[in-house]
């Protein structure tokens, strides 16, 4: 061998020896494993329920750093027999890596059930809303259970700064002038509620009444900031009740049964 080959061999040799250590930005977009998960799981969720006039649903919030817990809700959701899907109300992630969206994604395909996810305002950090994306697909989405239209939207316009409508006002257009003729009833799915600190509050007043002119509004679903609360309230005539799921440190998630004439609301400590 060449003494002038000696510093090729080395750096080959380092290389090499070195690759495992080489590791992928942390806001880089590749994503591995299951995707598009939410239009996946609303199929499984609209055929498992197909004629059915009564179901139940779960819902949980805010699971970011708190993997313990989620694992453990997962456990108690597992461990019933009569929850037919699950809905995440966002912030899966904290600061909007990659890594935390696979790890998170891959407690919740433990379910035993189906479940869908909405973007939370720590999910639009960095490159999040892209991962969403590969991971769940669009951020406005709906599904339709008996005579339920669950409307899924992204409300976190403080991430977005005017970069797309947040709240998206001709999505909910599409979805009134396209609404089919069996929904009686509908529910609003979000992470961040009107009023709250990442909502675009100068259109307030527009969301809430938009939400009124859906059929049989029956309640909001959202988490954010951290806390359990119900509030019965009232708008364009319309009355229907405001729920927000506490975050998963809480150790609480809340449970609802829908039957033809109603619906039923519990939280679960697990």
């Amino acid at each position: 061998m060449r003494a002038t080959d000696i510093p090729t061999l080395l750096l080959l040799l380092f290389l090499t020896s070195s690759c495992s250590m080489i590791e992928v930005h942390p806001y880089d977009t590749v994503v591995s494993g299951e995707k598009d998960i939410n239009k996946k799981n609303i199929a499984r969720i609209e055929a498992s329920l197909e004629g059915k006039s009564s179901f139940r649903f779960a819902v949980i919030s805010d699971t970011q750093r708190w993997y313990d817990e989620t694992e453990d809700a997962v456990k108690a959701i597992n461990g019933r027999n009569d929850i037919d899907f699950v809905i995440h109300c966002g912030d899966q992630a904290d600061f909007g890596l990659t890594d935390e969206f696979m790890l998170m994604r891959d407690i919740l395909d433990r379910l035993n059930v189906p479940y869908v996810c909405t973007i939370g305002n720590h999910d639009c950090l960095g490159t999040g809303k892209d991962v969403f994306r590969e991971l769940y697909g669009p951020t406005n989405f709906f599904f339709t259970v008996a005579d339920m239209r669950f409307v899924c939207m992204n409300t976190n316009a403080l991430e977005y700064d005017y970069s797309e409508p947040v709240p998206d006002f001709n999505f909910m257009q599409s979805q009134l002038d396209n609404m089919p003729d069996n929904v009686g009833r509908t529910v609003f799915i979000m992470h961040a509620a009107p009023g709250s600190d990442v909502f675009n509050n100068n259109v307030e007043s527009v969301f809430e009444y938009y939400t009124t002119l859906f059929p049989g509004l029956q309640f909001y679903l959202y988490g954010h900031t951290h806390a359990l609360t119900v509030e019965e309230t009232s708008y364009n005539g319309v009355h229907y009740c405001r729920y927000q799921c506490p975050n998963i440190k809480k150790r609480v998630y809340l449970l609802f049964t829908v039957g033809e004439n109603g619906y039923e609301y519990e939280a679960v400590e697990f």
